[in-house]
């Protein structure tokens, strides 16, 4: 028997999941078919009941056994094809292996329906000194592994949000284990089929588990991962999320954009007149291309510009070709389509729903600077459709007031750069669909030139695509959110006037009213951030190149999909981004690393710089050319920049003996950062005015510097960042659960007659019950139950249903006949305030 068992689950057989069977067998017969299996005795009896209805007399009409053997098979066939057709199943041995592990796992560690069962391994366990092999579960919530070895059985569950830290190790006796860690233990896992596929899934389920614990939007996202059908088991694909995810940051598509699929084909390039090999992925409102070679080419089409797609004929150059043609009379060829038919009908599809939304079609392309014959007065007070005044052309005409002789030799530098990229355009194409090559990044590098500044921003942040298909939103948010005041309005009005105080455009109330405007719909339409600092600092300068509902889609385009989390109440998306630039400082600069540690600077320097994106430690006019490289590379510009600058001051950083003296150091440093290129009147940069009377520091030109960047740190790459970030959000975001326990826990200690450590226990069971169920569903909705504005003793809250839970575990006189009434009476006695949810303080 205990061999038997043993086998089973290393072998893992179904004949421990499904107990009870229908078997059909013909009297002459030694073979047993089995026609029905059930995993509880009211499945199989339901079976039963349809097999005496449907089944038994029919078989009397027939004459010999042959002629019934065959009948009765080819209708239970029939049935279950049918049934897979109808539930989606591809008819294979993984449905029904993967159908019994769920029932399995739900068995074994006792879990709900609702815990969805993403995936199972096999695996070995190592318990102290002895490997244990068996496997290992990973469901929505809980990583599970279960053993059964010559009758001792090992199981053991952890819940993601528990995890601090996952790693894949090599030791000399495996080359492939990963450590899973939580706060009081470590667990050794190896022996895997295959790792990779294991610690990915592992990743992104620890991913989720985070985002659950930081805003608690994990279990709202996760409604969009596919139903699950009660008898239809199907993999929960956490792959196709990710590489929905990925695509996005790609291309810098909104945030709800999930890709269909990617090909592989060429384009042509009419630039260069090659047939480039890449991958075109296509989505719901776009088709996008990349070539295989980095940065060599990569397109983006939204469907709202396409207005034909056509099969051209094929030939041996071009086996079979698809034509794409937009609006702004651009036509791109692809070709070498595998399923180009398919392809085309889908594309087809998603442009019918494209049409049948009724886009408003606003000419937005024109940036910040309207056209010249516009006279200077209309263009300084141009209102928009709700009457309100778009800043951003008063400010403009500031610029354009300049005595000629003062400027001329980089007014012309400017001019040649505004030819370089009108050149560029009638090349390459101009708007949304343009192609984007290493020239385009070239080009970048130099600095935009002051007239195409917000164009240009709005292109490569894709925020123009937002602000296409949301017509009018802008306004409604101004209207919705005008006079509505909140701790958000309170700070907003605060630091209005502590934005670019040495700025002229705003020292006056038009800019001042824009910013607010800005800063305040963006609050509204984005409760969970609110309003952060540094978010004045940052869209203050957007609002110089862009007009008001430009920034606002910028801002956007900023807090929510290029620096994710930044702007939060606990700036955790900075943290992690100084968690992985230490990381990057260790690698790429270790001479440095340790005396930065010392020093602690590395954190003093990485949230300034990072937060604002150095637009509040470099002069004004240098730093708009690091926002430029942003919009257009993205977060690793500015780990690079950041890496060069520590490089520029290895020596005397070396020589520092505390902190401050290395932050003056490196504020000299950045203060003489210059542009020599730029037309803007000079404005003080706020540092220089406090600086003391030590001699100038030399001059840094910022081009040179951002060159210099790119030969030294242009290896990083954006997916390396990626990976880093997560294992950083781990421990972020863990020690931040471990503070705000610590503080609820010192708060309410004196209140209880619990020791601190039996709080500290309640509080993680409270806050992880409160999580599950928002996950399972209760009765009542997931957000009434989190209120992230009340204190952490009062913010997360319970239901009836989950304390019926809890109360079944904790209390030692929960096990009579009366214990649901029991829990009901001091759940309402628990229930101070009537809301029928418990809070911590109350619990």
């Amino acid at each position: 028997g205990l061999l038997v068992g043993t086998l089973d689950v290393v072998l893992d057989s179904s004949a421990r999941v499904a107990p009870y069977r229908i078997l059909y067998q013909a009297p002459d017969s030694l073979v047993y078919w089995t026609i029905a299996c059930g995993c509880s005795r009211k499945e199989i009896t339901e079976h039963w009941e349809w097999l005496e209805q449907n089944l038994l007399q029919t078989l009397s009409i027939f004459e010999n056994e042959n002629d019934i053997n065959t009948f009765v098979r080819g209708k239970i066939q029939g049935i279950i094809a049918e049934y897979n057709k109808i539930n989606g199943i591809k008819e294979d041995d993984d449905t029904e292996k993967f159908k019994e592990a769920i029932v399995k796992f739900h068995k074994l560690f006792g879990m709900p329906e609702e815990e969805k069962l993403v995936n199972y391994y096999s695996c070995s366990y190592w318990k102290g000194k002895v490997p244990r092999q068996g496997w290992v579960y990973l469901s929505i919530n809980h990583l599970c592994f279960y053993s059964f070895l010559m009758g001792r059985e090992a199981k053991l569950v952890i819940r993601w949000v528990d995890i601090t830290q996952l790693e894949k190790n090599a030791t000399l006796l495996f080359p492939d284990m990963i450590k899973v860690s939580t706060r009081s233990s470590e667990h050794f896992f190896s022996v895997f089929l295959n790792i990779s596929e294991t610690f990915k899934l592992m990743e992104q389920l620890a991913n989720i588990a985070m985002r659950q614990l930081l805003d608690n939007e994990g279990f709202e996202q996760d409604r969009s991962l596919p139903k699950l059908k009660k008898k239809s088991p199907k993999k929960v694909d956490l792959d196709a999320r990710a590489k929905s995810e990925r695509y996005r940051a790609l291309f810098r598509l909104p945030k709800d954009e999930k890709l269909d699929g990617h090909t592989d084909c060429t384009l042509w390039t009419p630039f260069n007149k090659m047939h480039i090999l890449g991958q075109m992925f296509v989505s719901t409102n776009y088709i996008c291309f990349t070539s295989k070679e980095e940065n060599l080419c990569s397109l983006i089409i939204p469907l709202r510009e396409v207005t034909i797609v056509e099969k051209a004929d094929s030939s041996s150059v071009l086996p079979s070709p698809l034509s794409i043609s937009t609006k702004n009379r651009m036509t791109f060829l692809f070709a070498n389509l595998k399923d180009r038919d398919f392809l085309v009908q889908r594309i087809s599809d998603f442009l019918q729903q494209t049409t049948s939304k009724i886009y408003l079609d606003k000419n937005i392309s024109g940036s910040c600077i309207s056209s010249d014959d516009e006279s200077e007065g209309d263009r300084q007070f141009n209102l928009n459709d709700n009457g309100i005044p778009t800043a951003t052309q008063a400010l403009m005409t500031m610029y354009r007031r300049r005595s000629p002789e003062e400027f001329n030799p980089k007014l012309a530098k400017e001019f040649l750069k505004e030819q370089a990229w009108k050149i560029h355009f009638a090349e390459y194409g101009q708007g949304v669909c343009m192609y984007r090559t290493e020239k385009t990044r070239d080009l970048v590098l130099k600095g935009i030139p002051e007239s195409m500044r917000g164009e240009l921003w709005l292109l490569f942040s894709g925020a123009i695509n937002e602000m296409a298909t949301h017509p009018g939103y802008y306004e409604d948010l101004v209207e919705k959110s005008m006079g509505k005041y909140n701790l958000a309005t309170e700070e907003i009005e605060r630091d209005l006037h502590r934005s670019l105080p040495e700025h002229p455009a705003f020292q006056n109330e038009m800019g001042i009213a824009a910013l607010r405007r800005v800063l305040t719909a963006y609050a509204f339409r984005n409760p969970n951030i609110g309003y952060c600092q540094a978010m004045n600092i940052v869209t203050s300068v957007l609002l110089l190149y862009a007009k008001e509902e430009e920034a606002f889609w910028l801002l956007v385009a900023l807090c929510e999909r290029m620096l994710p989390d930044y702007y939060n109440t606990r700036v955790v998306g900075a943290l992690v981004d100084q968690g992985v630039f230490e990381e990057l400082a260790r690698d790429y600069i270790p001479q440095l690393y340790d005396c930065m540690q010392d020093l602690g600077v590395i954190s003093t320097i990485s949230l300034s710089w990072f937060l604002t994106l150095f637009l509040s430690v470099m002069p004004f006019e240098s730093a708009v050319v690091v926002v430029d490289c942003f919009f257009c590379e993205g977060i690793k510009v500015i780990f690079q920049l950041a890496l060069a600058v520590l490089e520029a001051n290895v020596d005397k950083l070396l020589n520092c003996k505390d902190d401050g003296e290395a932050m003056t150091v490196l504020g000299r440093y950045l203060d003489s950062i210059t542009n020599k290129d730029s037309t803007l009147p000079p404005i003080p940069h706020l540092h220089s005015l406090l600086s003391d009377d030590v001699e100038p520091y030399p001059e840094v030109d910022i081009f040179r510097l951002i060159r210099s960047s790119y030969e030294k740190f242009g290896s990083i790459r954006a997916d390396l960042i990626e990976q880093m970030r997560f294992k950083q959000r781990l421990k972020v975001i863990q020690t931040l659960e471990d503070t705000t326990k610590r503080n609820v826990v010192r708060t309410i200690v004196t209140e209880t007659s619990f020791t601190t450590d039996e709080l500290e226990e309640l509080y993680m069971l409270f806050k992880a019950e409160h999580l599950t169920s928002c996950y399972w569903g209760g009765n009542s909705n997931a957000t009434e139950r989190h209120d992230p504005s009340l204190p952490y003793l009062e913010q997360y809250r319970i239901d009836f249903e989950q304390f019926k839970g809890m109360f079944a575990l904790l209390f030692p006189w929960a096990c009579g006949t009366h214990s649901d009434t029991l829990a009901a009476r001091l759940f309402r006695l628990l229930d101070e305030n009537g809301d029928l949810l418990i809070n911590f303080r109350e619990f």
